[in-house]
Order: structure tokens, then sequence, then C-alpha cells
């Protein structure tokens, strides 16, 4: 098999796989686990043919995949992958750019302008903010905390690209008290510590209470704001904190980590829920999520322009001079991937109405599975206003032995969560496959597995 048969073939077994999973249970089954021991040999002394690789690959890891692309998948706000977004991932690994200069790529530097352009287009946010494409959610908050960082503390008169932290003048960061685990991996990464912060407290869904923000800070202030609680889906009260940080101090920053609620601005019909968003200094978000593009696919905004720019770029006598977007100048890594293609192929397709629908979609289907497992004696215990569903089924251990048979089972998938020191089920519609049909069968097969147990307490 030559080279050109070689990628046919990986192409072919690509497309049975995905032309296969709307059938498939989203959970593999015991068989297909034992089966990756096929994996546990030793390296080859010699090259072999490349085709077995593909073979093993096929035959051995097709199967214990979690179906995650398909319409039964409801766990960790995982996504599923658009055919155009899989196709374009297809060219953009053939072309094997390197999207760090507009000199390596220049298909990648345009692409990122109007990649860019659509998406502070579709989320309403402002056209003059910088956008860099990172690894995951997680780095995009970095990212962005990071340019808060280094502004903050210029305007204190400090440069911290030069100087570093030591002997800089503090930064109090404000969170709520359920603010994500990546924004505080985040705040240690760059230096401002996870534990080093003021928690606020928050309401029955997860926000900031806004009338128990501190009072009499000074100095530099960040506030890390989120735009869909990762249980609830809630949305914190951005205008109220906004105001709260303006008539605080003259050098603050308000950061929304909207790993996957920051596509509600993309519907017009959430508004309601998105009150006061475009008035943060940064956003960050995930393409995986519900733009259902590839993995991995960050996404990090900052309405200061510069402001990305001064916190990484990078000099080198190598270096050519500037001419357009750098990534490299613009993000942690230098070599990248152009994540933008896929970004832009799904809203070509898609359109502003199309993502519109997407949101509404899914959201619609969380509140169709939270309806009928109310109607079963389940306890729904949040306002699903999103894609999220908060559930307990009578005590929270009868509550784990239900997602313990719902994941034995093996049709859908949905985990486990800690809310309010006590376990508890979450539910999240983000796959693009999933239809209003596929949501209530879902609820079907969670009330299907609860009538499996012990009646609960």
């Amino acid at each position: 098999m030559n080279d050109i048969e070689l990628l046919h073939e990986a192409a072919r077994l690509a497309v049975e796989y995905v032309a296969g999973t709307d059938g498939r249970p989203a959970t593999p089954d015991a068989a297909a686990l034992a089966g990756l021991d096929a994996f546990d040999e030793p390296l080859p002394d010699g090259p072999t043919d490349p085709s077995d690789a593909l073979r093993l690959l096929s035959e051995v890891a097709d199967p214990a995949t979690m179906v995650s692309t398909g319409p039964n998948y409801y766990g960790f706000v995982n996504g599923a992958t658009f055919p155009v977004a899989l196709g374009a991932a297809f060219l953009v690994n053939a072309w094997d750019q390197n999207a760090a200069l507009p000199v390596m790529s220049p298909a990648a530097a345009k692409l990122y302008d109007v990649a860019r352009g659509w998406l502070l287009d579709v989320l309403r946010l402002p056209g003059h903010a910088d956008v860099g494409f990172v690894t995951g959610a997680t780095v995009a908050n970095a990212s962005c905390m990071a340019a808060a960082r280094d502004e903050l503390l210029e305007r204190a008169g400090w440069d911290a690209k030069s100087d570093g932290l030591f002997g800089a003048p503090p930064i109090t960061v404000v969170v709520g008290e359920n603010t994500h685990s990546t924004v505080r991996k985040s705040l240690g990464l760059i230096g401002l510590g996870s534990d080093r912060v003021v928690k606020v407290l928050t309401d029955d869904q997860g926000r900031i209470d806004h009338t128990e923000l501190p009072t009499h800070l000074s100095g530099p202030v960040l506030v890390c704001a989120q735009a869909g609680e990762v249980n609830t889906g809630a949305f914190d009260p951005f205008d109220e904190i906004a105001d709260w940080l303006a008539a605080t101090t003259d050098n603050g920053w308000l950061h929304v980590d909207g790993a996957f609620g920051l596509w509600a601005l993309a519907d017009p019909s959430r508004t309601h829920l998105v009150a006061g968003l475009h008035r943060a200094d940064s956003w960050a978000t995930d393409g995986h999520k519900w733009l259902n593009v590839t993995y991995d696919c960050g996404i990090a905004i900052v309405a200061r322009e510069g402001a990305l720019r001064r916190t990484f770029s990078s000099v080198a006598g190598y270096l050519p001079p500037e001419r357009g977007f750098e990534a490299m100048h613009h993000t942690p890594q230098s070599s990248q991937r152009a994540r933008q293609v896929e970004v832009w192929a799904v809203l070509r397709t898609l359109g502003r109405s199309g993502v519109a629908e997407l949101v509404q979609r899914a959201s619609d289907g969380a509140q169709l599975i939270a309806e009928q497992l109310r109607g079963a004696d389940f306890d729904v215990l949040n306002d699903v206003v999103i894609n999220q569903v908060l559930l307990r089924y009578g005590s929270a251990a009868t509550t784990e032995a239900l997602i313990a048979e719902i994941q034995r089972d093996g049709r859908i998938w949905c985990g486990a969560t800690q809310w309010r020191g006590e376990t508890a089920m979450r539910v999240s519609v983000s796959s693009w496959k999933t239809t209003l049909d596929d949501a209530a069968r879902a609820a079907d097969v969670i009330v299907e597995c609860a009538r499996r147990l012990t009646p609960h307490e």
C-alpha cells in the first residue's frame, strides 16, 4: 500500500466510524475495553507496515471509544463534531500549516482574520477585540487573565513581563464560590494563586450574589465571573458586577469564563441571561463545546487591543517584521495548528441564524429532559435556562447508584457532580446531533434505569 492508498484507507475508516455513531451506545462494552490489551506489545525493532497500525486503531481502539460525537452523550459539555468541521480538520492536517505567522501560512492568516470577525459578530462582542485560538477553555482563561494581570500592573506602574511578580503591587482577585476549577487552575498558572482569592457567596443557582461583593478594596482588582455555571448553567449578574467594579476601583478588570455559556450571546431569545456581558474586558470560551468543532479549540477574547500581544510577544533574530496578525505573539504557544479554519467552516455553514438555532435546540432538549424527569419522581435542582440539567433521584446515595446503572447500561452517558456538598447527576445537552426525540429517549433511559433500582429513599 503506497502513501496515497494509505490515506484513502484512513479516510475510509474514519468515514465508516462517523457513519456508525448514531446507532452505537454511548459507552463501550466490556469486550471492547478488554480488547485494548492488544496495544500492549513491545516496540518493534524495525519498521512495520503502516496499514497494520491503521488496522489496529480501527479494530481495537474504535470499539473502545466513548461515542461523544453521537447524539447520546450527555457528559462534560463535550459537544460533537460537525461533518464540515471534521472535513476542514482533514484538510488542515493535510496542509500541515504552522499558523504562528502569516509568512508561514497566508491561508491560515486570512482565515483567521475572517473567523475573528465572524466570531465577534455572532457573539455580539466589540469588533476591535483581539482573539486568540488556544488549546481549550483552561488556556483561554489563563491567556485572558495573564493579559489582565499585565494590564492591571502596568496601570500601577509595574512591568510584569520584564520584572516578574516578585515585589509587584498585589492584585485582588474576586471570584464566586462556585467558580470553575479551570479558573482556579489558571490563576495558579499565572502566578496569582488559586486560593489567594476573595470568594463571594452565591445563590441557589451558583450565581454571584452581587450584594455580597466586598467593600473597601484598594489597588488593582481582577473579577472572574461566569457565563454558564458548570452544573446549573446559570449566569452571573454582569451589570451589577460591572457597576460594583467601576465604583470600587479605577484599576479593575472583569473577566468572564464562558466555556459554553458565552454562546448564549448568539441566541437573541436569551438576552435576559447575558445582560451586561458585553461590559467585560475579556471572555474565554471553547469551540469544541457548543460550536462542535474538533478538539482542541479554546478561544481567548480580549477587548483591549494589544493586551494579548504585550503578554505573549516574543522576540528573536530569525523572526520577520510584523505583517498582519501574528498568532504566536498573541497566545502562549508559538507553533500552532490552524484552529480557526474549522471555526470558519462551521460559521460559514451555519450562519448567524444557524448558530442561534444550535443553542436553542440544545436548550430545548435540556428543558424537555427536565420536564419528563420532574414527572417521574426526580428532583430538578436548577432552573434550566440553557443546556444543563442538575438532578437528584431520592438521596445522594441513590443518585450515585443511578449514575452507575446508567453508565453500566451504556445507551447514554451522563456523570456525577457535587452540588451543595452532595452527589447529583449532571445532564449536558451539547451535541449538534441531539434532537428533541433523542432528548426524550434519554429521559426514558434514565427513568428505566431508575426503576431497576431498589425504591429510592
